[in-house]
């Protein structure tokens, strides 16, 4: 009878070690970045991931590709928390919170600029890269406020796309960061259907 092969136990270790290098890399790679900016060494950032120069290279070939990819998976994180926010939360509380985050991103990535600024390209580039995961995260969130009656049906979700958005230009201004938590109230509110208005202002006025 012929002897069975038994798969190599060996052949999925290396692929969960290398993803683990990978995302212990990208943590260790933000927070170096964000406090030395564009003069972060990779080999400082190896040594605090506790991993050699050469296993740091074969992931990230270049300085380039390393900040690229941070940035970029911070980008993932935001637009999965927006799934996350849906499935536990009403979708009014789930789209409040979301725009919150966005705030937070955006505020994260401030202190990152200095670095990014030094790919080929620039900061812009790799925005403009990512703008698509943020836009559907945004639209899927407010199309759901919509969908439950919270927000009119006439309610354009690229309005918030573009309030939202149009705060990476003001970070540079004292006070941006509650200024901006603000605009997130003013478009829910001025957005609330009439019908959720009216039952929440008799909600207030029963307490």
């Amino acid at each position: 009878m012929p002897q069975k092969k038994i798969p190599p136990h060996s052949s999925r270790k290396p692929r969960a070690d290398a993803q683990r290098n990978r995302e212990r890399i990208l943590d260790v790679a933000k927070e170096i970045f964000t406090r030395d900016g564009a003069a972060a060494s990779l080999d400082d950032i190896a040594r605090h991931a506790k991993i050699g120069p050469g296993t740091l290279y074969r992931h990230f070939p270049t300085r380039d590709t390393l900040i690229e990819a941070v940035y970029r998976s911070e980008v993932e994180k935001l637009a999965a928390a927006e799934q996350l926010f849906a499935a536990a939360m009403p979708p009014l509380e789930a789209l409040r919170a979301w725009m919150h985050l966005f705030i937070d991103h955006v505020s994260a990535k401030t202190l990152i600029i200095p670095a990014m600024n030094t790919v080929a390209g620039g900061s812009m580039r790799l925005i403009e890269g990512s703008r698509s995961l943020i836009h559907a995260a945004f639209v899927a969130s407010v199309k759901r406020a919509i969908a439950s009656g919270d927000l009119r049906a006439d309610t354009d979700p690229d309005d918030f796309v573009r309030a939202l958005v149009g705060i990476f230009h003001t970070t540079a201004s004292p006070g941006w960061e509650p200024s901006a938590r603000r605009l997130v109230d003013i478009l829910i509110a001025g957005s609330r259907s009439t019908a959720r208005r009216r039952s929440t202002s008799r909600r207030t006025q029963q307490k």
